[in-house]
């Protein structure tokens, strides 16, 4: 607006100065300190090396206070149905706004959970095909396979004025949707009961085959023997239909056993808690092999694995039912319900299409609704619930990203960068968690964090502009231009994985050689199907072992030490030296505080307010009974080694009276993905996603395959780790192993040996080798997406 000739321009309004986040005096996790102003309205990119405090800083500081906040403006009454959030490590923070937190975490692998039922579109296409499939089969209700049909029928009592009453006869009749042979799951599990005993045996003969159950002592095999439901001296395979029943399906029944309670139960729903409900990939080899032969599962022959009953796969629209549009590919689905035009659902079919549109714009059109949430890449579940806020009409709210480039072809980039912008132009904070340089490149403020990871890190070493963080000398800013450069000499094959007719998902009757001996990238757009082809196709045995991105399940309890199996040389040789039981060692075991039970902290219940956890008076948070800290290692006890960093252990393990050359190998392989900065004894829970994927990657170094399958094993990689990464990959291959890796980094694609592209695009657009060969012919033909963008990577 025009201000009159000679007229004072208007004051400036108070409401117009808190355009800040101040941030002073963070202190959570590794945070020294500190002290920040972060601009609002503006993109703010927080970099540094993996384990520096940015997830710290951003989720657990500024998300975190925002959430609480928010929690407060509550009734108590409401609060007590919520969870309790503890006030962040920090002395002040302002100018918060609502935040919107949309993170990595995986969606929940419940078999029930879909991408349609995880957004709304499984709810609006319920409704959608309630009013107009023909046959009409019932609300919609009638079409959800997580609704089971229902039935009852009795008398109820119904009162009439005083004291009048009147049994009637009443039906309750409810239509679900869900398939009644696998109950919604669209498989069915098999378990194979050879692998769990020699029917040919008896009970006290060592029938059992599942690993550590041994006849004469384990206590499990003792429940069974001493049950009174089986004769312990008859062969299994001569069992009654009665026994058999409750040898395998028993219900749970208090008896005694050597004088003690115990709880008996049939084997499979014992076998079910004990193995299946675990996380896999924490258990030991011989154990997860053991699952793996035991457990098969199968696609649902009833319903052929959609998961509904027939009268809601009978039911259509335009010959399509309701099964045949959740298993359509999203980008397939929008254009069928553009071709729907129907007055009575106007507003139902734009909702719907704006849902579908807005995965397809987002670069997920080549998902089905009908996929298991669980098995969403992290970065796909990112751009999943990001799908949310796209539309939305608020603004003023800071979203919270973390890493949202995690799982994007180089070419895909862009797209994530312009939704970014999107949300900061509708006047929201925008902070990002990234590494890539082409996300940090977009940033109108940038923090760099560090200078190092774990106790070296927590300090803020930069902030300003992209320019500045270029010309500032600090790590990122160092490696922001970095380029890795075409080998020079590629190996040699030793020999090659065959793939034959792979049809798995969306791959088109594959034929490709995996070369042997040698660093094989297989790369291509996001849904091109390279998972596909690597999880899918490649025979699962024991010569082969697949690092995934499935998150590692822990508690706080849990820790580096006993997710490795480190813990176990540690507390032996502390028993061996001091002439006690191993278990004494265990802060879960024997040697726990009686107080705080092994957790070091106490947990106080506030009711509505946050809880509070105080360090345990008795143990001073060390976890151990005080008799357990008079033994000693080497001149220390066993917390003062939980307390050590890696590098420290490494150094104390490998020499002196404390050597113990177990402990000492799984150290070095930890040291060997760059995790030497933690600290044995820090709770999962505390670790990045970058730190747990690393950790996981050091626990199989272990295993003696000869074929090494890693997924997008740079992911929470600083640019300055992957140099240390692309080593690491070369020791194992020199060491005779073949690596396999799933990446979009043009880095490891640059340093490879052998490439295989899929594509061209993505979902039914992709499933076919579009190249194969060295990375330099690869920048030479640029005949694919893959090549153009490596080539202008390497300036080629």
């Amino acid at each position: 607006m025009a201000t009159r000739k000679g007229a004072q321009p208007p004051a400036p309004h108070g409401a117009d100065s808190h355009d800040v986040i101040r941030v002073h005096g963070a202190r959570e996790n590794n945070l020294k300190d500190v002290s920040i102003e972060i601009p609002k309205r503006r993109l703010t990119v927080f970099t540094g090396v993996s384990g520096s405090g940015k997830s710290s800083l951003v989720f657990n500081t500024i998300a975190a206070e925002s959430q609480r906040l928010i929690n407060e403006t509550y009734s108590t009454f409401v609060q007590g149905f919520m969870p309790t959030l503890a006030r962040p490590e920090v002395d002040v923070l302002e100018g918060l706004t609502t935040v919107i937190t949309v993170d990595q975490q995986r969606m929940g692998a419940d078999p029930r959970s879909t991408v349609g039922t995880a957004t709304d579109a499984n709810a609006m296409l319920r409704i959608l095909f309630s009013r107009l499939g023909k046959p009409h089969i019932g609300p919609p209700s009638a079409y959800s396979f997580n609704t089971a049909s229902v039935r009852a029928s009795g008398g109820i009592t119904v009162e009439r004025g005083a004291a009048k009453t009147k049994t009637v006869k009443a039906t309750f009749q409810r239509t679900g949707g869900m398939c009644t042979r696998c109950e919604g799951r669209g498989s069915v599990t098999d378990i194979d009961l050879t692998q769990l005993y020699d029917d040919s045996k008896s009970l006290s003969e060592g029938a059992f085959t599942i690993p550590g159950w041994k006849s004469d002592s384990q206590w499990t095999v003792q429940l069974y023997a001493q049950s009174g439901f089986v004769d312990p001296d008859k062969p299994i395979r001569r069992y009654t239909k009665k026994e058999l029943q409750a040898f395998l399906y028993g219900e749970p029944t208090k008896i005694k056993v050597n004088g003690i309670n115990l709880t008996y139960e049939g084997l499979i729903p014992k076998i079910q808690k004990s193995f299946l409900s675990k996380d896999k990939e924490s258990m030991q080899p011989h154990i997860r092999a053991f699952v793996e032969r035991a457990v098969t599962f199968t696609t649902c022959p009833e319903c052929d694995g959609t998961r509904l009953s027939e009268g809601a796969r009978s039911s259509k629209i335009k010959r399509i039912s309701i099964a045949d549009a959740c298993a359509m590919e999203i980008r397939d689905l929008a254009e069928w319900v553009r071709g729907l035009k129907e007055p009575s659902v106007a507003p139902l079919l734009e909702a719907l299409q704006r849902t579908l549109d807005s995965f397809v714009e987002i670069g997920l059109g080549y998902l089905s609704l009908d996929r298991p949430a669980g098995t969403l890449s992290g970065g796909e579940a990112q751009r999943v619930k990001m799908i949310r806020h796209l539309g939305s009409s608020l603004t003023d709210v800071t979203y919270v990203f973390d890493e949202p480039t995690i799982g994007l072809h180089p070419h895909d980039i862009q797209r994530m960068n312009d939704l970014l912008l999107r949300l900061r132009d509708k006047g929201n904070t925008v902070l990002v968690v990234e590494h890539k340089p082409e996300a940090i490149a977009i940033a109108d403020h940038v923090v760099d964090l560090g200078p190092g990871a774990g106790t070296g890190g927590g300090t803020v070493c930069f902030e300003g502009t992209v320019e500045g963080l270029r010309a500032g000398d600090t790590i990122t800013g160092r490696h922001l231009d970095d380029r890795a450069s075409l080998k020079e000499s590629v190996r040699t094959a030793t020999g090659a994985l065959e793939i034959r007719g792979a049809t798995a998902n969306n791959l088109r009757n594959v034929n490709v050689d995996i070369p042997l001996g040698a660093l094989v990238v297989i790369t291509g757009v996001a849904g091109s199907g390279k998972s596909s082809l690597v999880h899918g196709s490649i025979p699962a045995g024991e010569s082969v072992v697949s690092v995934d991105q499935t998150p590692i399940r822990g508690s706080r309890r849990s820790n580096p030490a006993t997710y490795t199996g480190l813990l176990d040389p540690i507390r032996k040789a502390f028993a061996k030296e001091n002439g006690v039981k191993p278990a004494l060692f265990s802060a879960n075991s024997e040697g726990a505080c009686p107080t705080c039970n092994g957790a070091g902290v106490i947990y106080t219940d506030l009711a509505m307010m946050a809880g509070v956890a105080t360090p345990c008076e008795d143990c001073e948070g060390k976890r151990f009974q005080a008799e357990v800290l008079e033994y000693r290692l080497g001149g220390r006890d066993i917390s003062e080694v939980l307390a050590m960093s890696v590098e420290e252990a490494e150094e104390f393990f490998g020499e002196g009276e404390a050597k113990t050359p177990a402990a000492h190998k799984i150290l070095e392989r930890l040291s060997d993905v760059g995790l030497g900065y933690l600290t044995l004894g820090q709770p999962l829970t505390t670790l990045s996603g970058g730190e747990r994927q690393r950790l996981k990657l050091a626990t199989h170094m272990a295993d003696k395959g000869g074929v090494y399958v890693l997924d997008e094993p740079t992911t929470g990689l600083h640019l300055a780790d992957v140099e240390q990464l692309l080593g690491l990959l070369d020791r194992l291959v020199d060491s005779g192993k073949s690596v396999i890796v799933i990446e979009h980094h043009q880095a490891v694609m640059a340093h490879a040996d052998w490439i295989i592209d899929l594509g061209p695009g993505a979902g039914h657009d992709g499933g076919k080798v579009v190249f194969e060969g060295t990375p330099a012919k690869l920048v030479a033909d640029r005949s694919t997406l893959t090549g153009e963008h490596l080539a202008a990577y390497v300036g080629g």
